[in-house]
């Protein structure tokens, strides 16, 4: 059912015309009717289907975990892409944007970032079995008291190159969030795995690592080390930011370019009908983002960070993840049933492509 072929030869897919709609809270109107292009880029695979709202992905020991948003199922794919509930997390309450959302693995752990009782929070699992009979055991609060609401809670969560957990956080509907260092709305979080504040933060006793963010949904470091996220704008642009510790990265004064010392602008900048750019991977020589309501892969080459290239526009829907897998694939997430999608019958689904 998979192991398939891509290369990337700077082919430009044909655009499609976006049916013009009004946007939600978010900037992410429900998708328009899919229109197939040629991408030119070989062969997909479909790894696994039938997922509902599925959000994010990681690997245990070379097993793929998923998270749901609404079900708040944890689930693993064994080689033929079958899905087994590996457990529920307790406490999500899901509504909106929020629910079960990004999922980290890191020595034997799962860390989830979920939606709660008027907040949202980060709680980690210790994983125990083998590939097709893992399990959660009891959860343990990692992080509770990030800003939460029906919109813009952000919720990507990964281990940096460093071991510290970083985590994205929305400004849940409130702009001033995003500029208030003693909310940790609208910023990147840096913590231990234990969910302390490391002593090199930028700001001392806080687990702020960089503020004026909007709804950041991606994060992935390149084999520098540099930190990357991409960025839900409101009307104008989103976003493609290079992370530096302590950085403003503006909202809500400027969205997008500001050229103001004050604030880090974004190596690249889209119309939100083009993207509303959800997760990203970094591979070795590029940057891959899940876009929703553009409906597309971008690829950004490494050695320049202001160009793209966009892959499989409007084939498959809204995309809402993207990794590189331990076996040298690329894999994407659609996200057609999370209730702003056109869902076909196998939605939702695990895409995969070879990088090699």
């Amino acid at each position: 059912m998979r192991r398939a072929f891509l290369r990337y030869a700077g082919v430009v897919l044909v655009l499609v015309v976006l049916v013009s709609c009004t946007p939600d809270d978010d900037g992410e109107p429900p998708s328009s009717p899919r229109t197939a292009t040629s991408s030119g880029q070989g062969e997909v695979d479909v790894v696994a289907q039938d997922l509902v709202a599925p959000w994010s992905m990681a690997f245990h020991e070379g097993t793929a975990l998923i998270s749901e948003r609404d079900s708040a199922r944890i689930l693993e794919l064994d080689r033929d892409g079958n899905a087994r509930e590996v457990g529920r997390v307790v406490g999500v309450e899901p509504g909106g944007e929020g629910g079960l959302l990004g999922i980290a693995v890191h020595e034997g752990f799962l860390y989830a970032y979920g939606t709660g009782k008027n907040e949202n929070w980060i709680l980690r699992f210790e994983l125990s079995g083998e590939a097709g009979s893992l399990a959660l055991g009891a959860s343990e609060m990692i992080l509770d008291g990030i800003s939460a609401a029906a919109i813009h809670n952000g919720g990507r969560i990964a281990f940096g190159p460093d071991g510290m957990l970083y985590a994205t956080t929305g400004d849940a509907g409130n702009t001033d969030n995003a500029q208030d260092l003693d909310s940790f709305g609208g910023k990147i979080l840096r913590m231990t795995a234990d969910g302390n504040v490391p002593d090199d933060n930028p700001f001392p006793d806080s687990l702020i690592y960089s503020y004026g963010h909007r709804n950041p949904q991606g994060i992935a470091w390149a084999l520098d080390g540099t930190m990357y996220a991409s960025e839900f704008g409101q009307n104008t642009w989103d976003e493609l930011n290079i992370i530096e510790a302590g950085g403003n990265y503006g909202w809500p004064e400027v969205e997008g370019t500001a050229d103001q010392d004050e604030y880090i602008d974004p190596v690249q900048q889209w119309e939100p009908s083009e993207a509303s750019p959800s997760g990203i991977a970094v591979t070795d020589d590029a940057i891959f983002i899940a876009n929703l309501r553009g409906e597309r892969l971008r690829e950004v080459p490494l050695s320049d960070t202001s160009t793209s290239t966009e892959h499989f526009v409007g084939e498959y829907g809204r995309l809402r993840d993207v990794t590189a897998t331990p076996d040298g694939e690329l894999w994407f997430l659609t996200n057609n049933t999370d209730g702003r999608g056109d869902p076909e019958p196998d939605d939702d689904r695990v895409l995969s492509i070879d990088l090699d």
